[in-house]
């Protein structure tokens, strides 16, 4: 099955500093309906203004990745880490038996717009772990580019959890296909643009989840950047 949610379904929240889209049940937004899809428990759509940011708190049992869209995030936390990612960076933090870190942005006059995804693990206390990769444009241009998987296959970042997670930019006449093996989904996220899949025009903050082992088809794009999430 084919269901489509679009951007205006999503929650919303505006603390002025910070606005954000939830595609799943987050803070003070519950939708019954939109709580998870399989281990994806979160998708959002941040922006954050020039200077200001996230304060330092706490996560535990959780694979949480990062990826910018605009702008840079600046990242610290109590492993030691810190660093600025950029549009092509792709972070990844698991959280395990608890971590604590804060996100910034670092500008003083450009905001920085950014999809946080997070994923349930499926071992809960473990030791908690960073990680973060570059992606360029041209390895994403007209393809679906494995970022996160479990066992890093094709250099993508680690995640604990059976879970296959697909960037891509796409326009014109640039398309892809992804085989949905049977007993598992796929959650389609639009992060820009607009593009065709499996016939159904998607503009950015749509997203379409399959559920029956079938086919993903990505056609007939406008300057569109894509997340894909294979899941159990």
């Amino acid at each position: 099955m084919n269901d489509i949610r679009r951007s205006n379904d999503r929650g919303f929240a505006d603390h002025g500093w910070l606005k954000s889209f939830h595609t799943f049940s987050f803070a003070d937004y519950f939708d019954p309906e939109h709580v998870e899809f399989g281990p994806l428990r979160v998708i959002n759509e941040d922006r954050v203004q020039a200077g200001a940011g996230f304060g330092t708190h706490s996560h535990r049992d959780m694979e949480i990745i990062s990826y910018v869209l605009a702008g840079e995030l600046a990242h610290k936390d109590s492993m030691g880490n810190g660093s600025t990612i950029k549009p092509g960076d792709v972070q990844r933090m698991s959280a395990g038996s608890g971590v604590r870190h804060s996100e910034f942005n670092p500008s003083s006059s450009e905001p920085v717009h950014f999809l946080q995804i997070w994923i349930q693990p499926a071992e809960r206390n473990i030791e908690p772990g960073y990680e973060e990769k570059r992606f360029s444009p041209e390895e994403k241009r007209g393809r679906l580019r494995l970022i996160a998987s479990a066992d890093r296959a094709d250099g993508s970042l680690a995640i604990h959890q059976d879970v296959r997670v697909y960037a891509g930019l796409f326009t014109g006449d640039e398309h892809a296909q992804l085989t949905v093996q049977p007993g598992r989904r796929i959650y389609v996220h639009v992060a820009r643009g607009s593009v065709t899949a499996n016939g159904a025009t998607l503009e950015a903050g749509d997203a379409l989840r399959i559920t029956d082992g079938a086919l993903l088809t990505l056609s007939d794009a406008r300057e569109a950047e894509v997340l894909v999430s294979d899941l159990p």
